[in-house]
């Protein structure tokens, strides 16, 4: 079992500064060469604490905050322009970085980590997303792909 230190959240994990125990090889092979996760060690105890007051500032401050920025990605589906070709099928897929460009163009920052995308996006049309405002608030987004 290998000791980590999360640097970016990863879901059913933990969150940037937790410090979690993984088997050996979910360390190595996903975790570490990502950068989701550094080794544990005495010495990254400071950037542990770093990382928290990090995580403190972008986080949304309250549920309620949180609620009213969910309440605001509900109102209309987020336009997401993408390349497509014939039948709709996009060059590539639409990431969460396209996602949270989307929000922002509406006046709603939303980290694209906080994101999640259940299958890839690779056809135009209305999709789903999830994106977790705060540990207690997980917002449904509908989205709505279009050529550009």
């Amino acid at each position: 079992m290998a000791k980590l230190i999360l640097t970016h959240e990863v879901s059913g994990l933990g969150e940037p500064g937790d410090i979690v125990t993984v088997k050996d090889g979910y360390a190595r092979n996903y975790l570490i060469p990502r950068r989701l996760a550094t080794p544990w060690t005495k010495g990254f105890e400071k950037q542990v604490s770093d990382i928290r007051k990090a995580r403190k500032a972008r986080e949304i401050a309250s549920v309620e905050d949180a609620k009213a920025t969910a309440a605001a990605l509900n109102a209309q589906p987020l336009v997401v322009p993408a390349k497509a070709g014939e039948a709709g099928r996009l060059f590539g897929a639409v990431t969460t970085a396209n996602i949270a460009a989307a929000a922002a163009g509406r006046g709603v920052n939303i980290d694209k980590r906080k994101i999640e995308i259940k299958t890839p996006i690779k056809t135009t049309g209305s999709h789903r997303v999830s994106v977790r405002l705060h540990p207690e608030v997980l917002a449904p987004v509908a989205i709505e792909v279009v050529a550009a």
